[in-house]
């Protein structure tokens, strides 16, 4: 494996881990400890998801009409390290939203130049083995966040104070992961900038294999919403990170051998097979 295919699992290891702090106690903060009501909770989740998706075609055109990868990617994890602690300092769903759009910015900016540094030192014929080896430490990251989060919570305790001092803390690995990205993972070549795109038979095809995928994302629930009703069935506020360890543990587990199944059967199989596995 190439050494930055390993830095970069790293990197998505750290950031993932900050983000798993907060994610799960992100919703019981706005709704309890700020006393806004789940309608405000929805408008933040609604502005994030829109960021974070809507804005990557943007990041990835960019990148490929300026020949932009490597700064990309840096400016995406800096503005994720340093919007996380802030929400710390948050009084009300307003700052909130503007600091969790800008973090999911930050996931925009960098998702696909990311994408495009892992696919350039990753081998020929091997590429399901070097994104699910990627996204084994990214997931991994997200695992190690929720466990670090419960044992905060059931040790230390789940006052206001303490879920603001997680906030602060996220500040840690975001900071670990620009560090290595900035300090040891190369960048491309010098490529040659596109002045014009042209949509091709092959990105026809592609795109028609991923409208599968789109189409299955409308059913995902919002894990905001999901620890909501969590905590409504009574579960204890230290418990419920409990929950997304058993996700985050699977999806673990998984996703190296589902990059390895992508080499040997193809993606079209292979997303199929995953989607219909889940039904």
């Amino acid at each position: 494996m190439n050494k930055n295919i390993i830095y970069l699992g790293l990197v998505s290891f750290f950031t993932d881990l900050s983000s798993a702090m907060i994610n799960p106690i992100l919703p019981i903060f706005v709704v309890v400890y700020l006393g806004e009501g789940m309608d405000k909770l929805g408008v933040i989740v609604a502005l994030a998801t829109f960021v974070s998706y809507a804005l990557r075609f943007v990041s990835g055109y960019v990148s490929d009409r300026f020949a932009i990868v490597k700064p990309l990617v840096v400016a995406g994890y800096a503005l994720s390290a340093f919007c996380k602690p802030l929400m710390g300092f948050s009084e009300g769903y307003k700052s909130v939203a503007f600091l969790k759009s800008l973090e999911r910015l930050g996931k925009a900016v960098r998702s696909a130049p990311k994408d495009s540094l892992i696919a350039y030192f990753g081998k020929e014929g091997e590429m399901g083995k070097t994104f699910g080896f990627h996204k084994t430490l990214d997931i991994a990251g997200e695992l190690s966040g929720t466990v670090l989060l419960f044992l905060i919570l059931y040790f230390l305790g789940k006052s206001e104070e303490i879920v603001r001092g997680i906030f602060f803390a996220t500040f840690i690995p975001g900071v670990m992961a620009l560090l290595i990205v900035i300090f040891f993972v190369e960048d491309v070549k010098k490529r040659k900038e596109i002045k014009r795109f042209v949509f091709s038979k092959k990105d026809k095809k592609i795109s028609a294999n991923l409208s599968i995928y789109f189409l299955f994302l409308f059913f995902f629930f919002n894990e905001a919403f999901f620890t909501m009703e969590a905590k409504e069935v009574g579960i204890s506020i230290a418990f419920i990170p409990l929950l997304f360890v058993v996700s985050t543990a699977v999806q673990t587990l998984t996703s190296y051998y589902s990059g390895l199944m992508i080499d040997r059967m193809g993606v079209k199989k292979t997303l199929l097979y995953l989607i219909f596995s889940v039904f």
